[in-house]
């Protein structure tokens, strides 16, 4: 299925995000009792019944679970059947140099992309080992660099961990460890209308000044809003779309699987 053309600078550009996928190197593999392979499965199902015409897929992190190359690789199958270009970029669950061998000879990785009037720059917030975020110095050089050779393009900018307090106490502690240093950057240019990331897997619609600072689902397990120590939620596993309009103005939304009852383990205290 033949990717769509990119569209031209006068054109509102219909993004599509997928996140924290916690796929495993074996198909079946269970994340607190969900097949997150049916559950990544079931979501793209939703895209391609719901977004007939995606410009680009962004995968925000977390696609696997166990950090494998197969995960990788069952997870480039399943979202190539939206036909898209795509960009991906680590969580804390991930592993990069996997992740390399199995997007090797491809721009998956490739962390800036030019589409329609928008610029979108993809950040590793990323420490090797660890599970909370941090934006290193290179990280901020690139943002840089990328925000002043996109001349007047509107700018979305996009990494895996939440870089403001979301109000759930135990995911609070595991965030962006250095957002002063992140926002020093961001907060020089007007022109960066979006924040995007996931990690939390839920919902967050916010604003920032000029910028809409938004969170999205997990394609499997949800975490409860507000609270203070790990809680999974009933939610259903969905995605965020983002329509980039030529203005620099943004139109979303979230959409979740329905009419399906994704098996969970509630007991489970932790991931």
């Amino acid at each position: 299925m033949p990717a769509q053309p990119i569209p031209p600078a006068d054109s509102a550009v219909l993004l599509v995000q997928l996140s924290d996928s916690h796929l495993f190197a074996e198909a079946g593999g269970r994340l607190l009792g969900m097949d997150t392979t049916d559950s990544l499965q079931q979501v793209v199902k939703l895209v391609l019944d719901e977004q007939p015409c995606v410009d680009l897929l962004l995968a925000t992190g977390d696609l696997s679970q166990d950090g494998s190359v197969e995960s990788y690789r069952r997870f480039h199958e399943i979202s190539s059947a939206i036909a898209a270009p795509a960009r991906w970029f680590p969580g804390n669950h991930d592993e990069l140099q996997p992740m390399r061998e199995a997007t090797a000879g491809s721009d998956l990785l490739q962390p800036v992309i030019d589409i329609g009037a928008w610029r979108i720059i993809l950040l590793d917030s990323t420490i090797p080992g660890a599970v909370p975020g941090h934006v290193a110095a290179e990280q901020l050089d690139l943002l840089e660099q990328a925000i002043q050779d996109a001349a007047d393009r509107h700018l979305l900018v996009s990494f895996h961990h939440h870089p403001v307090p979301v109000g759930s106490e135990w995911m609070d502690r595991i965030g962006i460890r250095n957002p002063h240093d992140l926002f020093a950057v961001l907060d020089r240019y007007p022109q960066v209308r979006c924040l995007l990331w996931g990690h939390v897997h839920q919902e967050i619609d916010r604003m920032r000044g000029n910028a809409r600072l938004l969170a999205s689902p997990s394609t499997c397990v949800q975490f409860a809003p507000q609270s203070a120590d790990f809680c999974v939620d009933r939610l259903a596993p969905g995605y965020r779309w983002l329509r980039l309009l030529p203005d620099g103005t943004l139109e979303t939304g979230v959409s979740r699987v329905t009419g399906i009852d994704f098996e969970i383990d509630y007991s489970v205290k932790g991931y």
